[in-house]
């Protein structure tokens, strides 16, 4: 067994959020589209990581489980063993804005939706757009969550999200995304325990942070929108450069295994351009990195990973 760790984890963001971050009506989604990511994308992720034969996490919204189709196919993919974690009830970006026991209230009707599914409690949990604070960090140690994995502390995707939001303010089609404190670009690149009141410094606290995999120095971001798109040498070179790390958390979206040609709306394709590339492409690229993982490194699931590093932090 390695001494190193690596997981891999899918945020199960359905495409309505995406008509939100572009600021796009809903309107655009026919039923289809809006069941793309339990019918569809959950299903192929599923048989990726069997076909490797890895685990993985998937991060669940909880009132897209409401709906039949969803709830069998979360229930299907616990079943088969992969982590299911709490993702909030309703993906609110402005989540860290609002009251504490209205934050609360998000976490625990996101635990109640993933229960009733899996009939597994989530030990954890990753915020909305990636934001967090001290209020919505209290909530999870209230909760006795593990971990947490929101910290995204990359330097050029706040860049570009910041650059994107202003474009969309100006055409009058605001995003309903929110842009984190660029405090969140010092935080720790590597799992750590945060410090309560500043969780995006490190501390004693008792839920431990498994941030999500950027490179160092220049901080680049290695998630699936750039591994799936990217040409794979610079993805090589940014595997490379984490490579002394002892933990690798690289996190994807359901979107990262779907295209146009499923179904979504020309509307949203337009803006969200990896849609244009091909599914079986970004598949294949995929299931390469996923074996760059497992011949490097012993790969667990999120939660078993806060458990093996707890002990050293």
């Amino acid at each position: 067994m390695s001494s190193r760790l690596a997981s891999i984890s899918v945020d199960l963001d359905s495409l309505h959020h995406y008509c939100r971050i572009h600021g796009l009506p809903e309107t655009v989604l026919d039923d289809r589209a809006r069941a793309l990511v339990y019918a569809t994308a959950v299903p192929r992720f599923q048989e990726l990581l069997g076909a490797v034969g890895v685990p993985g996490t998937f991060f669940a919204i909880g009132e897209d489980l409401s709906d039949a189709g969803a709830a069998a196919a979360l229930r299907r993919a616990h079943d088969a063993g992969i982590e299911v974690a709490n993702h909030s009830y309703a993906h609110d970006y402005a989540l860290t804005r609002r009251a504490p026991e209205s934050i609360r209230e998000e976490l625990v009707r996101g635990e109640e939706a993933i229960l009733a599914v899996t009939g597994t409690r989530p030990v954890g949990f990753r915020a909305p757009g990636y934001t967090l604070n001290a209020a919505l960090y209290a909530a999870t140690v209230e909760r006795g969550y593990l971990y947490g994995s929101s910290v995204f502390p990359a330097a050029p995707y706040y860049a570009a999200k910041a650059a994107v939001m202003g474009a969309l303010a100006l055409t009058g089609r605001p995003s309903r995304s929110v842009l984190d404190s660029p405090r969140v670009l010092l935080a720790p690149r590597t799992p750590y325990r945060p410090e309560p009141a500043q969780p995006y410094r490190r501390g004693a606290g008792p839920v431990l942070e498994l941030p999500m995999a950027v490179t160092p120095g220049v901080r680049f971001p290695f998630i699936g929108t750039f591994a799936t798109t990217l040409p794979l040498f610079g993805i090589r070179a940014a595997w490379l450069a984490c490579r002394g790390d002892a933990f690798f958390n690289f996190e994807l979206h359901a979107v990262d295994v779907l295209d146009e040609t499923d179904g979504i709306p020309p509307e949203l394709v337009r803006q969200q351009r990896d849609l244009l590339v091909s599914a079986s492409r970004k598949m294949q690229r995929l299931e390469t990195l996923f074996r760059w993982l497992k011949e490097e490194r012993d790969v667990v699931t999120l939660r078993e990973a806060a458990e093996r590093l707890s002990h050293s932090l």
